[in-house]
């Protein structure tokens, strides 16, 4: 009668811990059962904004759950990374953020972070490059149209020239100092602006600066109503819709200017299952008809990370480079 007892006893337990691994694992494959929330460091209209609405409205129809953006600017990403380390790691709260916010600012900002960014910040996936345009404004009727009359003209008007930045310490504010740097020490004057791409723009137009490096996601309309005038473009090759503008390689600076990404991340501690099916799901996305081309009208290049360990790397290596590109150029990030 005991053994029989303890039989159904532990066939009872059996069942019970079958069942519970099933509804388990029936959760884990229901990822995601509600909103995600996307937090995105700058004001809304920029390019990374652009990248997460792009990303959620597939993302929305192909899993059936909404991708809600909320868009977090101010210290140089700091107040939208500190959201993310303090939040759950389940999967329902991610960040889209790109080259400033995510390698850059954890570097110069470092002491500002009561936490270890490389710890407490895990990689999902990359999204999308960005190619850059080198700038300048129409306001004013000033009269360069290449980047030698830039140069030129800059250093006949020492102190004159004003550069646009989306802030004190982003890629484009050391891209254009190591562009002054590598164009004979040119003598220009940067003005970040607090409020991101959108407030760079504003500046180009008012002709309160008179160049910028802008993404093209951002910047393209302002170039082709004739506000701005692209000088150089930073991609791999021309654009398409833009064959006469030259590389920044063609215009003798190869090694000038970021061709800036768009990534996914997440709370350190996130289940790798959830990682991996958040992964997929915007890969997904990425990879939809919608998606393709509205990146291509943005002349943006899609370019997923082959998995979440994949991206670990990638950030990892994104990290060594800007550690080198930020010893080299110094800029007083405390304007």
């Amino acid at each position: 009668m005991k053994r029989s007892n303890l039989i159904l006893l532990s066939a009872a337990w059996l069942s019970a811990f079958i069942a519970f691994g099933m509804v388990t694992a029936s959760a884990q494959d229901k990822y995601p059962s509600r909103p995600i929330k996307v937090i995105v460091p700058y004001a809304p209209g920029g390019a990374t904004d652009i990248t997460a609405r792009i990303v959620g409205d597939e993302f929305q129809k192909i899993t059936g759950q909404g991708f809600v953006v909320l868009n977090k600017p101010g210290a140089f990403g700091l107040l939208a990374i500190e959201e993310l380390v303090k939040s759950t790691p389940d999967g329902y709260t991610v960040m889209v953020g790109n080259v400033s916010t995510n390698t850059i600012t954890p570097i110069i900002y470092k002491s500002k972070m009561s936490y270890d960014y490389t710890k407490s910040v895990t990689a999902v996936t990359n999204l999308v490059d960005v190619p850059a345009f080198l700038l300048v404004t129409t306001a004013n009727d000033f009269p360069v149209k290449t980047v030698a009359e830039l140069v030129a003209y800059t250093k006949k008007n020492p102190g004159k020239v004003s550069y646009g930045t989306v802030g004190a310490g982003s890629y484009p504010h050391f891209d254009m100092a190591y562009f002054a740097k590598r164009a004979g020490d040119l003598d220009m004057a940067a003005l970040p602006n607090k409020n991101g791409a959108s407030g760079v723009i504003q500046d180009l137009l008012r002709g309160d600066v008179q160049t910028a490096f802008l993404n093209t996601g951002s910047s393209a309309g302002q170039v082709q109503a004739g506000k701005f005038r692209a000088l150089a473009v930073v991609n791999h090759a021309r654009l398409a819709e833009y064959p006469n503008v030259p590389t920044m390689k063609e215009a003798g600076y190869p090694d000038v200017g970021t061709i800036a990404w768009n990534g996914m991340f997440a709370p350190a501690g996130t289940p790798k299952p959830v990682l991996d099916a958040l992964y997929a799901a915007v890969a997904k996305a990425l990879a939809s008809p919608e998606a393709k081309e509205k990146f291509k009208k943005q002349n943006y290049n899609i370019v997923p990370s082959k998995s979440v360990d994949d991206a670990q790397k990638w950030l990892a290596n994104e990290m060594k480079h800007w550690q080198t590109v930020t010893t080299s150029v110094k800029i007083d990030v405390t304007q």
